[in-house]
């Protein structure tokens, strides 16, 4: 039993993080690569204060977002299964391709033979939406899908650091309360797609933070701590470099869109968590954090997506604006996929029939 899982802060904490998420993904999802200038031409002066319309619809989310939820999944189904962590999230994400529109048979890989997905997550239908998916994450799963090969961190796929790998890891911080082996997943996590150190370190590290703030650790701390474990991989640099950076922007004051793209764009692994942890560093409220982390010149949805998992662990889900969350797309299905992954790791989960028909051990 795992005692921080079952206090009712985690709770908040968790939903908070995966909330807060999509709700960052959902603002800055109309203006992603956008220049700020443009940004203010269809925001207004203040740039984005609130949600706005994109994909057809307020509060819809994109490949960030979704990704997350199919990791999550992911882990919920290896915790009580049969195959490899790895294997498992590598499944996941195949489920995720399909709902892409990738034909399960292409989809799947060579070794499985079912004739359609299983489980809970991917009978909602309002997942069945192209978001602007990665090039990255979606080419490399179509491999997958041809050869069954799976990459790792012994076995990079490419040399791409994109930010498709951080974006979709804060679920990993459930997995254990060794951060060695939640820095190790969150690394393996984004390798099945990334193979440069900085796309898939960055990962790793976001990992342990989230996993710390869960807990109620500091957001200094938690960051130092994640740097620590950080530094045992060889590569590690230009993500060490970044949250250096980010640490020393933070004591500048409140951030700006100009001080925020001294960092980057957040398209690539290290600036995504760099800028989100400087945004965090800087505000005092999830819901200024979020607005700050998608007004830049860049990759607003990711560097959105990935702030919020950050600033919705530090001050949990009742801290969020409730008209944001009133609007967001499939907040429920995000609801309940928090609780449920409470249940299968805080050791509730209900391991019956009905258990493993919504999360089978495979």
């Amino acid at each position: 039993m795992r005692e921080w899982l079952q206090e009712p802060a985690t709770r908040s904490r968790l939903r908070g993080s995966l909330y807060a998420g999509a709700i960052g993904d959902a603002l800055g999802a109309k203006t992603e690569f956008d220049s700020i200038d443009r940004i203010r031409e269809i925001a207004g002066p203040a740039g984005i204060t609130d949600l706005i319309p994109a994909y057809g619809g307020i509060g819809r989310i994109t490949d960030d977002t979704q990704m997350t939820l199919f990791t999550l999944e992911g882990l919920i189904r290896a915790h009580h299964g049969t195959v490899p962590v790895e294997q498992s999230l590598q499944l996941a994400y195949q489920r995720w391709l399909h709902t892409q529109g990738v034909s399960w048979e292409r989809a799947r890989g060579p070794e499985n033979t079912s004739t359609e997905p299983d489980g809970w997550l991917i009978t909602n239908r309002e997942l069945f939406s192209r978001r602007a998916p990665g090039l990255t994450c979606f080419s490399e799963l179509e491999a997958y899908g041809k050869t069954g090969v799976r990459a790792g961190l012994d076995k990079p796929v490419n040399n791409s650091k994109g930010c498709g790998g951080i974006m979709r890891a804060a679920p990993v911080a459930l997995w254990s309360d060794d951060l060695a082996e939640v820095f190790r997943l969150g690394a393996e996590s984004a390798a099945l797609t990334h193979g440069h150190p900085s796309g898939y370190l960055s990962s790793g590290a976001f990992a342990v933070i989230v996993r710390e703030l869960l807990t109620g650790k500091p957001l200094l701390d938690a960051v130092a701590t994640a740097r620590a474990e950080l530094e045992r991989y060889q590569g590690h640099e230009e993500q060490s470099v970044a949250l250096d950076q980010a640490l020393a922007l933070a004591e500048k004051g409140t951030p700006t869109p100009e001080r925020l793209e001294t960092l980057g764009q957040g398209n690539v692994g290290e600036t995504a968590l760099s800028m989100s942890v400087y945004v965090a560093l800087a505000t005092s409220d999830p819901n200024t954090a979020l607005l700050a982390s998608v007004n830049h010149s860049g990759d607003s949805d990711s560097t959105g997506s990935v702030c919020g998992n950050l600033v919705g662990a530090m001050y949990g889900e009742e801290e969020l604006n409730t008209d944001w969350l009133a609007k967001l797309e499939l907040a429920e299905v995000i609801g309940w996929l928090a609780d449920d992954a409470l249940a299968e790791f805080g050791g509730n989960a209900p391991g019956d029939d009905r258990w493993y028909t919504r999360y089978p051990a495979h």
